[in-house]
């Protein structure tokens, strides 16, 4: 976690620099117990996409949050970037997880190069690619890096981190990306059957959100 001193007043409303709707109930789900409303920013979809070209998570969230921040005055901005760590991948699908299948549809698909892929094809390439890896050599993390920004300045980052291991099919209907895949041993569950609140006190996501939480609690009391 790295940040920069900035007085803050009481927040009770947060802008996500997403149009990810699974993000959003995330956050939501995450932000239920602590008086915090999430939101998209307004008008989201017409704003100039941000090139996510960082070569870690930290770099993508931050370029977003500082960019979207500047789109919405006096507000407190949070972006994250987020991810799938498979170990027997050598860390893949890391940074590219959203875009994991394009290698597997440049040919059908030649436009959709550097675009983010099906949920479906992206599981499908990573369950192919461990085929033949045992049970117990498929741990993986899930890893997000939440970036705040007001008005084009960084004000934090918050890494959360959630282990688990992948199954050789999904199981549950919630979530999206890579949720139906990942078991968390400590609840015996896949993230995807989880509900939204359920999700927001185990996940990588619920993890930094809750970071940054109690940093702003600590900056705005100062």
């Amino acid at each position: 976690m790295e940040f920069k001193t900035r007085e803050l007043t009481s927040m009770r409303r947060l802008l996500i620099a997403t149009s990810n709707p699974g993000k959003l109930r995330d956050f939501a789900g995450a932000a239920v117990n602590h008086g915090v409303e999430v939101a998209g920013i307004p008008s989201f979809s017409s704003l100039p996409a941000v090139v996510e070209d960082g070569l870690t998570f930290e770099e993508n969230a931050k370029k977003k949050a500082e960019t979207y921040s500047r789109y919405a005055p006096g507000e407190i901005v949070v972006a994250d970037d987020s991810g799938l760590e498979v170990d027997a991948l050598n860390g893949a699908p890391g940074v590219h997880s959203a875009r994991y299948a394009a290698p597997d549809l440049q040919n059908k698909e030649p436009h959709s190069a550097g675009a983010n892929t099906d949920d479906a094809a992206n599981n499908a390439r990573v369950l192919r690619e461990l085929k033949d890896v045992p049970s117990e050599k498929r741990t993986a993390r899930f890893v997000c890096v939440l970036a705040a920004a007001c008005d084009g300045q960084m004000l934090g980052t918050f890494r959360g981190v959630a282990e688990g291991v992948i199954l050789e099919t999904p199981r549950g209907s919630n979530g999206f990306g890579y949720d139906p895949l990942f078991y968390f041993p400590e609840i015996q569950k896949t993230f995807a059957e989880l509900t939204a609140s359920e999700k927001g006190l185990y996940s990588h996501r619920g993890s930094a959100f809750r970071q940054f939480l109690k940093w702003n609690d600590a900056a705005g009391n100062a």
